[in-house]
């Protein structure tokens, strides 16, 4: 059930390093990507897929893992991706950015989660250093990475408390834990039929 799949659609941030994910998987993952829809149709995104855990270990110093935990450098080795997907956008196609990587990402998020792996999209990353990392031509702008795995960690969804505070953070065994708004909070007008 869809609901179900959402549900198991978390961020995660620790893997099972030694559990490898094909590249027939990433390339599984893409394609459900570009199905995704995509404003004038232009399907500007590119992809880069790393199963190598020698390229993934030059990728990985130079990602941002996590903002609302400062002190938490991100995994320590053994809980590193196993995997990634770099979407870039072919600016020759589109010069300009809009939703349509979210939904491409989404649909990433969606498949791997349907198979059993972790996923964690990240925006802030050094992109110099993953474009000479992963020989990125110049015409191609890298947008997100998508880290990949056997998830390690547990992630438990939450209502906000009463402060209003929407900072995930984790407990003392290790579950991260991500408040979400309510559904009565989040809609503002309803309308039936008379």
């Amino acid at each position: 059930m869809l609901h179900d799949l959402v549900l198991r659609t978390r961020t995660i941030r620790r893997f099972q390093e030694d559990t490898p994910v094909t590249l027939d998987a990433l390339r599984s993952l893409v394609d459900l990507a570009r199905l995704a829809p995509c404003a004038g149709n232009k399907q500007p995104f590119k992809y880069v897929l790393s199963a190598s855990r020698k390229v993934n270990e030059r990728v990985f110093p130079h990602l941002r893992w996590a903002a609302y935990l400062p002190a938490w450098p991100g995994p320590p080795p053994g809980e590193r991706p196993a995997a990634y997907i770099v979407i870039c956008r072919d600016t020759r196609i589109s010069d300009a950015l809009n939703s349509d990587q979210g939904f491409a990402a989404q649909n990433i998020l969606l498949g791997a989660a349907e198979r059993g792996l972790g996923a964690c999209v990240i925006a802030s990353f050094v992109r110099e250093k993953v474009r000479e990392v992963l020989h990125i031509p110049a015409t191609l702008d890298p947008i997100w990475v998508i880290a990949l795995g056997a998830p390690r960690e547990i992630v438990a969804i939450e209502p906000i408390n009463g402060e209003g505070d929407v900072k995930y953070w984790r407990d003392d065994a290790q579950v991260h834990h991500v408040p979400k708004r309510s559904l009565d909070e989040i809609v503002i007008g309803q309308f039936a039929s008379e």
